[in-house]
């Protein structure tokens, strides 16, 4: 389940990334092209930091035939490995800096947009899946290379009401991609 957890705060995050990216635009657009997203996660409980750092070591201590494997299935999902520990590479297309792509989370979440002070953006969201999580943040475009966001989550570990706080940094990387196709989230 916490696997499952951890995977809807990364769809969040590529949500922010994207969808209020289309809302930012008017202020300052992103760059399309390949990006790397940086992220800090910190859990009233401390079990998403232990378990993220237990998936990090065994990621690292994958044969390399096997980490491929990995690297394969979420290419699949858009995303790639990134440079350091706790980040991730995205693809995004032209189409998705200029706002023709605000995906969801995921299927069963809904997001709003709050307020807006310049080129930061003030959200928040509703997930009904299993385990239900909420929450709100600030996703900011410092510039046409550069965004950060900060988020707090509301969800359910292991039976247990779970606070989460996480912040990200976003940096470009190149226009080429590469091999990796632009992330793609269910709209």
């Amino acid at each position: 389940m916490t696997h499952h957890i951890q995977a809807r705060v990364v769809r969040t995050a590529c949500w922010v990334l994207l969808g209020l990216s289309a809302a930012a635009a008017a202020q300052t657009r992103l760059q399309p092209g390949l990006w790397e997203q940086t992220q800090q996660m910190k859990s009233g409980s401390g079990q998403m930091e232990a378990q993220m750092a237990q998936a990090q070591a065994r990621l690292a201590a994958l044969p390399p035939e096997q980490r491929k494997m990995v690297e394969q299935m979420m290419a699949q999902q858009g995303v790639g490995m990134g440079s350091a520990p706790a980040s991730v590479r995205l693809c995004l297309s032209k189409e998705q800096t200029e706002g023709g792509d605000v995906p969801r989370a995921d299927g069963r979440c809904t997001h709003q947009v709050s307020q807006r002070s310049g080129n930061t953006l003030h959200y928040s969201f509703q997930c009904n899946g299993n385990p239900p999580s909420s929450g709100e943040g600030d996703y900011t475009v410092n510039s046409p290379t550069s965004y950060s966001t900060q988020m707090t989550m509301k969800t359910v570990v292991k039976g247990q009401p779970e606070t989460i706080q996480m912040t990200q940094q976003g940096r470009f990387v190149s226009s080429d991609c590469g091999a990796l196709k632009p992330i793609q989230l269910p709209r």
